[in-house]
């Protein structure tokens, strides 16, 4: 049997539910993290995929078949078995034990890159270069770490603001509301109650990693 990466149990379970009959593609999502989370120039944390290929915007489909284009938004799935915990050789890869989130530690960070290697939804970017931003100067939560040359980035279910009680921006900003967040544990809960509901598959349910992240269509 596959070991988990952290055998201790979250206080709660943090994670998305992803309607993706309702993302239309306006990528709203995508630049609210960007400048939420100060993220610098020519790096996301948050990407819109297609079903139809590798390029944006390309539709699903054959011709003279109708053609469809389904969206998914891609971030860190804050794994409950998260294969990146697992290879990180100091530990700054992190399972969260109030929220059971996948968390970065910069200060520890030593930029081997070994987390990124191992995402199997290539999640993860890396500062390669001193970070440059449009305009000029840091921007977003004002409690969001500034982050430097040579360490591993990615979503952080913008733990600022859930930390404060807030929802993460992408999902204040959605303008389909094709996003819910919550406690998976809590069966009160909002993204409990969708999950009940409707049926949310994951990505690479083969890879094992048990993924927070939902997905339905």
């Amino acid at each position: 049997m596959e070991g988990d990466a952290n055998s201790t149990k979250a206080v709660r379970r943090y994670g998305f539910v992803i309607d993706t009959t309702m993302c239309f593609g306006c990528q709203a999502c995508v630049l609210a993290c960007k400048v939420e989370n100060n993220v610098s120039d020519g790096i996301r944390w948050n990407n819109l995929l297609t079903d139809g290929g590798d390029s944006p915007n390309t539709p699903g489909g054959t011709y003279p078949d109708t053609l469809h284009r389904l969206y998914y938004p891609v971030s860190c799935q804050h794994c409950e078995n998260p294969a990146c915990v697992k290879v990180c050789p100091v530990g700054a890869t992190y399972k969260d034990p109030e929220t059971g989130a996948v968390r970065q530690d910069y200060d520890k960070c030593i930029g081997c890159r070994i987390c990124m290697a191992a995402c199997p939804y290539n999640a993860r970017v890396f500062n390669w270069n001193e970070p440059v931003r449009d305009p000029d100067f840091n921007y977003g939560d004002k409690d969001v770490p500034v982050r430097g040359k040579g360490v591993v980035e990615k979503c952080t279910l913008c733990k600022e603001r859930t930390d404060r009680g807030d929802e993460p921006m992408c999902v204040r900003c959605c303008l389909s509301k094709a996003r819910t967040f919550g406690d998976l544990d809590d069966p009160d809960s909002e993204i409990s109650r969708v999950v009940r509901e409707r049926k949310a598959g994951v990505l690479l349910e083969e890879q094992g990693t048990r993924p927070q992240v939902r997905y339905f269509n």
